[in-house]
């Protein structure tokens, strides 16, 4: 006897209250291409933090196991930065049997739009062990000129 009706699929007939394999709503749900739900999950996976310290803007992005030439930093006219790369599947040898597959793949990108008080020109990535940072100076804000006027009467 199942806990889960047989509607959601015969997942398992046993029912075992201390079995590791949770039940997922999802599971077996169509998607548009299966390439398209990989390359999804690598736009989902690659996590930035965004901080802002009184100097710049500082960007992290977690990008395990990628070399410095599979990422690519791009920043446009219009005050945005681009983090772009791709995650290659590794080749399968016949020889060799897979158990688990759960580190995403495919290509990632992720926008930024900066503030108007950063030098662009001045813009530095940096890559060390899986992590890029991304430093964007910021740009001294002009104090208004203050001219005292006399008063006169």
């Amino acid at each position: 006897m199942s806990l889960i009706p047989s509607f959601f699929g015969n997942r398992s007939s046993v029912c075992d209250p201390f079995s590791l394999d949770v039940w997922d709503p999802f599971w077996n749900f169509p998607s548009r291409s299966s390439s398209l739900s990989r390359e999804s999950s690598a736009i989902v996976d690659t996590r930035v933090d965004w901080k802002e310290t009184p100097e710049a803007h500082v960007f992290k992005a977690d990008l395990p196991g990628m070399k410095k030439e599979e990422v690519k930093v791009e920043v446009e006219d219009n005050r945005v930065l681009k983090i772009s790369g791709e995650r290659h599947v590794e080749e399968e040898e016949k020889k060799e049997t897979w158990h688990r597959v759960e580190r995403s793949s495919g290509k990632f990108s992720r926008w930024f739009r900066l503030p108007e008080n950063v030098k662009m020109e001045e813009v530095k990535a940096s890559m060390e062990n899986g992590v890029l940072t991304v430093t964007v100076p910021k740009a001294e804000v002009k104090k208004p000129d203050v001219k005292a006027i006399e008063i006169s009467g």
